[in-house]
């Protein structure tokens, strides 16, 4: 004989309908308290970031497009030694200047240069943290994992909120998107440095300030160069979600483009972000790569 299956298995118990309605009103009503009172307040902490990041885009829209691409192309040469990739990257830089999206690239360059300093200035000391102690590490991975998995609509409501439309809010959903690989593989570049060499310089009697100095971040320096890459790169995977709250670039095309269902814009606009991706992947790995070659060198 079949027995019936209890009633309260056969629903998922959920809370009552005017419990959780008013649970989220309390909620949205206390963000847009704290939005209120204290909005101004970190808008006024940003604001020099802010003026930075209009400083740089102007110095770019506005500098002769030869001086832009050499400037460009010399930081190719130094950081890869290729010459392969010195021309791909002229010939990117001039097709996309023919294309007419010269002005776009360059705002875009603007705040991923922006955020990628920001995500350093932030990830590269909370990496060296974690790496000294197992208990911050234990509390920020967490943290880390929200950031990477959160969907990134959700997290530009509470941005919005507080600092409404513009360039900063945008900057920040990129921060908050780029800066946790930054933060992990600095963390396992120092973690990973050999036992013996730290043994060796504390017993010349090195302080903590030289042992990291001297050798833990020289010896990191492949890996941490791994997440300055993946960092640029994740950047750049947020231009078009930035492009919906003010952030000027290539995104914005893009997002005409799917308003409108104009392939031929999003195509293009898409594929000038493809070739900025290549150029500075390719330039990071270059140096990365020469720096651990370097570093292989002494030690033979």
């Amino acid at each position: 004989m079949d027995e019936e299956i209890p009633s309260i298995f056969e629903q998922f118990p959920t809370m009552e309908r005017e419990d959780l309605r008013d649970l989220k009103k309390f909620i949205d009503l206390a963000f847009r308290t704290f939005a209120r009172t204290y909005g101004d307040a970190i808008e006024s902490f940003f604001h020099p970031l802010l003026v930075f990041l209009v400083w740089l885009e102007k110095l770019l829209i506005n500098s002769p497009w030869p001086i832009i691409i050499i400037a460009i192309a010399i930081l190719a040469w130094i950081g890869s030694r290729s010459l392969i990739l010195v021309v791909g990257t002229i010939i990117s830089f001039l097709v996309i200047g023919y294309f007419g999206m010269w002005k776009d690239t360059m705002a875009t360059m603007a705040i991923i240069t922006v955020a990628t300093l920001v995500c350093l200035a932030i990830g590269i000391p909370l990496g060296i943290l974690m790496a000294r102690s197992n208990r911050v590490q234990g509390a920020i991975l967490p943290i880390l994992d929200m950031m990477q998995t959160i969907p990134s609509f959700v997290y530009l409501i509470p941005i919005i909120m507080l600092l409404g439309i513009g360039k900063v809010p945008g900057l920040i959903a990129v921060c908050i998107y780029a800066v946790p690989p930054i933060v992990r593989l600095t963390n396992l570049g120092i973690r990973e440095v050999d036992k013996e060499a730290l043994e060796a310089i504390d017993a010349f009697g090195a302080t903590t300030w030289q042992r990291l100095t001297k050798v833990q971040i020289p010896l990191a320096l492949p890996t941490i160069f791994a997440g300055v890459n993946q960092t640029i790169m994740m950047a750049l995977a947020m231009v078009v979600i930035a492009s919906m709250i003010g952030v000027k670039g290539l995104g914005v095309p893009i997002l005409r483009a799917i308003n409108n269902q104009y392939l031929a814009l999003g195509l293009m606009n898409g594929l000038a972000i493809v070739a900025l991706a290549i150029i500075f992947d390719r330039i990071s790995q270059h140096f990365g790569k020469r720096i651990q070659k370097h570093r292989e060198g002494r030690n033979l």
